[in-house]
């Protein structure tokens, strides 16, 4: 398969994935915490993936290493937590809106510290996916702002991560196979999500206490299995094959499938959200133009 084809299907797929995964987040929120729905999500992860980075545990240089706990960091484990303390307050159809303003951090990022030109097409796309990204923040105020629900801000943050942890990959650790890159990555956040899970957090007492307690854990391991560990291969192999700010465009392409899910679980989204969207993806198409 030629390499711009090959990037279009994983371009599809990982959208139909991460879509899918804020209403999985939601399904865990309904007996756990935000903390333990986000360590469990990255234990599982990583839980999957340590076989792999073991067997390529010498691979890598000091300096590698120290990039890799980065992207593990910013790149899966902050995120796991932010994404989950949003979806206490906001619909996961929302978050899975807001979530595509990652591109827009990583061409700022990209720019300010790694020296990655942007071009006018992609300044304006940018410009006009984060005006798209304020009218989705802004949805049902009516002009009083001090009702803004702050709890959005997470997901922006958990973008900053993703912009941060995109660029790692693409001008620090270029030259690395996706698999042994993201299952080392994710091995060495095991530990932090470990400790939270079964020592800082009551998930031990509700998972024998509370009824539905397993489905959501079914929920939120799907999600860390499928939605991080196998996405993230699948999205660090995207990187290596085209540009960091197309990469990070299926979170333009995410939000139709949040949506989607959003609604068949009776969320409900104002005129002023579709709009905000509509707006985004035409973001996404001058900048990808």
């Amino acid at each position: 398969m030629k390499k711009r084809s090959l990037a279009w299907v994983l371009l599809f797929v990982l959208t139909t994935i991460w879509g899918s995964s804020f209403i999985l987040i939601k399904r865990g929120l309904d007996i756990f915490s935000a903390g333990e729905v986000g360590a469990l999500r990255m234990f599982s992860a990583s839980i999957v993936l340590s076989p792999l980075a073991l067997r390529h545990f010498k691979s890598f240089t000091k300096q590698q290493y120290f990039y890799l706990l980065l992207v593990g960091l910013v790149g899966s484990f902050v995120p796991a937590f932010l994404f989950a303390k949003a979806e206490t307050e906001i619909c996961s159809a929302l978050a899975g809106v807001l979530n595509a303003v990652t591109p827009i951090f990583v061409g700022i990022i990209g720019s300010v510290f790694f020296r990655q030109k942007i071009h006018l097409s992609m300044a304006i796309g940018l410009f006009i996916g984060f005006a798209g990204t304020i009218i989705l923040m802004t949805a049902g105020l009516e002009g009083n702002f001090l009702n803004l629900n702050y709890f959005t801000l997470y997901v922006i943050l958990a973008t900053i991560c993703y912009g941060t942890s995109v660029n790692l990959i693409k001008f620090k650790l270029h030259g690395l196979n996706a698999i042994p890159l993201t299952s080392m990555a994710l091995t060495l956040i095991l530990p932090f999500a470990t400790f939270y899970l079964f020592v800082q957090s009551d998930f031990i007492s509700k998972a024998g206490s509370i009824p539905g307690a397993w489905l959501s854990i079914l929920y939120v391991s799907i999600l860390g299995i499928i939605g991080t560990a196998l996405a993230l291969i699948l999205f660090n192999k995207l990187v290596q094959l085209v540009s960091p700010v197309f990469a990070s465009s299926v979170t333009y392409l995410m939000p139709i499938v949040a949506v989607i899910w959003g609604i068949l679980d009776g969320e409900i989204l104002l005129m002023q959200h579709y709009i905000g969207m509509m707006i985004i993806l035409l973001g996404v198409y001058i900048t990808n133009r």
